[in-house]
C-alpha cells in the first residue's frame, strides 16, 4: 500500500515535466506501455556486458495495460525536463544460481542463463518507478521536423515487491512526429540502482528478500504536445500568425482568403469576389484592363477615362449617357447629331432657314441678290393705286403676289418697303399718302404669310425724285414703290 501511495504521489508530480516538445509546443504529454527487462543488465559484472542481449525479449516483463506517463516541459536550446510514473509487474528475472526463495513461493527456475545465473519466471513483483530526466533532441539539433531522435538523463525511484532503491538512470528515444503534434515515441532507459550489494539481486538483512536489481526499461508511447496559443484555431500559432484571430491558411501566415484566388482576405481590396493580383484580388470581368470594382460598365469593354464604359460612337460621350450612342453627336445634345432639315451643313438650332438651304455665313438662309431686289423694284414701279388713295387697282394684285412669292424665297431677309410720289400736290397732301400706301403693300404682303417682323414701310413724298416731274412720263416714273434690302 505504502508503495502505491509513493507511485501516485509520482503521478501528480509529473504535472510539472515535459518532453519531446519545442518552443512552439512546450508541454507534451505521453501515454503508453513499458517493458521491464530482468535479464543480463541485473547480473553482469562487467558494465558493458550488461547490454549484451539488448534485443533479446526472452528476459522481459510487460504489463498489457497503459503503464506509463510522462508529462514534461521545454526549458530551450533543444533541452525538455520531464517525470515520468511508471507501473509493471516483473514476472521475469535473473538470479544467482542456487537461490530457491522464489521457487518456494511457487515460482518456476528456467535452465542455465549465463555464468551459472538462472532465469525465474512467475515471479510476480509489482513495480513502481519515478523518474526526473533531462531530454536533449537531437532532431532539434538536425533541423528535423518529423524525425527527432534524442538522449536523456536522469535519476528516480523504484519499487520492487517490497523492496526499493533509487537511481540513476540515462538512454536513447525516438519520436516520430506523424502530425504537428502527435508522436510516436520509443526509448530505452538504463537504471542503474544506488543501494547497497544490488549487483547480487539479494540483500540477506532484510530476510531474504530480493533487492531492487539494476535493469533496462523499454517504452513505447503516443506523445501529444500542446501549449502554444492559437486564438483563432487554424493550426498556426499566434506567434506566427499574421491573423491570429481569424482562422486562415499555412501559406498566408494565418490568413484567411475567403474567395481562394490566392490573395489573402488583408490584402485582397475584393475578399469576397475570385479576382487577379494585379488587380489586387478583384476581377476585370470584361477584361478592359479596369477592375470590376472601378467599372462602371463592368460587363462591357470600356475606356479608362469614361471608367471602364464604352463609347461607340467615339464622340467623347459614354454610351450609357449617350442618347446615340451610334452616331456621333455633341454634348449640347446629349450625344445625338443636331438635325439639318435643309442639309445645308447649318444645323437647325443655328439655321435661322431650317427648311431652306443657305450659307453658314447667312446663318443657313439663302442669300437676297442683286438680282432679286431688282426685280421686286420691278414689280413695285408697276403697283397702281387708286388715284388719290392707298387702295390698289385690280391688276396690281398679280404683281403684289409675286413680290411675296420671291421675298418667300429668303426667310430671314429684312426689307423696307418706300413709297414716293410725283410733285404733283402739296408735301402735306403727299407725304400722308405715300406712307399710307407703302403700308398697304407691307399689310398684303403680311397677308401672303411674310413676317411682319421682316417689313417696314415708310412713305417720302415728293422728296426722291427719281425722273423730271415736268413730263408725265417722268412723273409716273416717280410715283413709284421702292424695295431695299435691310441688311
Amino acid at each position: 500500500m505504502k508503495q502505491l501511495k509513493v507511485f501516485a504521489a509520482a503521478l501528480l508530480l509529473a504535472g510539472t515535466a515535459t518532453q519531446a516538445q519545442n518552443a512552439d509546443q512546450p508541454w507534451a504529454i505521453t501515454v503508453g506501455v513499458n517493458a521491464l527487462d530482468g535479464g543480463r543488465s541485473s547480473v553482469a559484472t562487467d558494465f558493458a556486458d550488461r547490454f549484451g542481449q539488448y534485443f533479446q525479449t526472452d528476459n522481459w516483463s510487460i504489463l498489457p495495460s497503459a503503464s506509463v506517463l510522462n508529462v514534461s516541459r521545454y526549458l530551450g536550446a533543444n533541452v525538455s525536463f520531464g517525470i515520468t510514473g511508471s507501473v509493471n509487474k516483473m514476472t521475469r528475472i535473473v538470479m544467482p544460481d542456487g537461490f530457491d526463495n522464489l521457487q518456494r513461493q511457487g515460482s518456476r527456475v528456467v535452465g542455465g542463463d549465463f555464468n551459472g545465473q538462472r532465469r525465474v519466471d512467475g515471479a510476480d513483483l509489482m513495480y513502481y518507478g519515478v523518474d526526473g530526466q533531462f531530454r536533449y533532441s537531437i532532431g532539434g539539433l538536425i533541423g528535423s521536423k518529423w524525425f527527432d531522435p534524442s538522449i536523456h538523463v536522469g535519476g528516480g525511484y523504484a519499487f520492487l515487491g517490497k523492496a526499493s532503491s533509487g537511481n540513476v538512470n540515462g538512454g536513447l528515444g525516438l519520436t516520430f512526429w506523424v502530425t504537428e503534434n502527435i508522436g510516436i515515441n520509443l526509448s530505452s532507459t538504463y537504471k542503474h540502482q544506488l543501494e547497497d550489494g544490488q549487483d547480487d539481486l539479494f540483500n540477506f538483512e532484510r530476510g531474504n528478500d530480493i533487492s531492487v536489481p539494476t535493469h533496462l526499461q523499454h517504452t513505447a508511447g503516443v506523445t501529444f504536445r500542446f501549449g502554444g496559443k492559437d486564438t483563432d484555431g487554424d493550426g498556426i500559432l499566434d506567434k506566427y500568425d499574421e491573423c491570429p484571430e481569424e482562422a486562415g491558411l499555412k501559406q498566408f501566415n494565418g490568413c484567411p482568403d475567403r474567395d481562394g484566388d490566392g490573395i489573402p482576405d488583408h490584402l485582397d481590396q475584393c475578399p469576397d469576389v475570385f479576382g487577379d493580383a494585379q488587380y489586387n484580388g478583384c476581377p476585370d470581368t470584361d477584361g478592359d484592363g479596369i477592375p470590376d470594382h472601378e467599372d462602371a460598365c463592368p460587363e462591357v469593354p470600356g475606356l479608362k477615362e469614361f471608367n471602364g464604359c464604352p463609347d461607340t460612337d467615339g464622340d467623347g460621350i459614354p454610351d450609357q449617357l449617350d442618347e446615340c450612342p451610334e452616331e456621333a453627336g455633341p454634348k449640347e445634345n446629349n450625344g445625338c447629331p443636331w438635325p439639318d432639315t435643309d442639309g445645308d451643313g447649318v444645323p437647325d438650332h443655328l439655321d435661322e432657314c431650317p427648311e431652306v438651304a443657305g450659307p453658314a455665313s447667312n446663318k443657313g438662309c439663302p442669300e437676297v441678290k442683286e438680282e432679286h431686289i431688282k426685280q421686286l423694284n420691278e414689280y413695285g414701279k408697276t403697283i397702281l393705286f387708286n388715284t388719290g388713295k392707298s387702295t390698289f387697282q385690280e391688276q396690281s394684285y398679280a404683281v403684289l403676289d409675286n413680290m411675296a412669292k420671291v421675298m418667300n424665297q429668303f426667310p430671314n431677309a429684312k426689307f423696307a418697303i418706300e413709297g414716293h410720289t410725283d410733285s404733283t400736290g402739296s408735301d402735306k397732301i403727299n407725304d400722308p399718302l405715300s406712307n399710307d400706301r407703302a403700308n398697304a403693300v407691307r399689310e398684303y404682303l403680311i397677308s401672303k404669310g411674310i413676317s411682319a417682323s421682316r417689313l417696314s414701310s415708310q412713305g417720302f413724298g415728293s422728296k426722291n425724285p427719281i425722273d423730271d416731274n415736268k413730263t408725265v412720263a417722268g412723273r409716273a416714273n416717280n410715283r413709284r414703290t421702292e424695295i431695299k434690302l435691310v441688311k
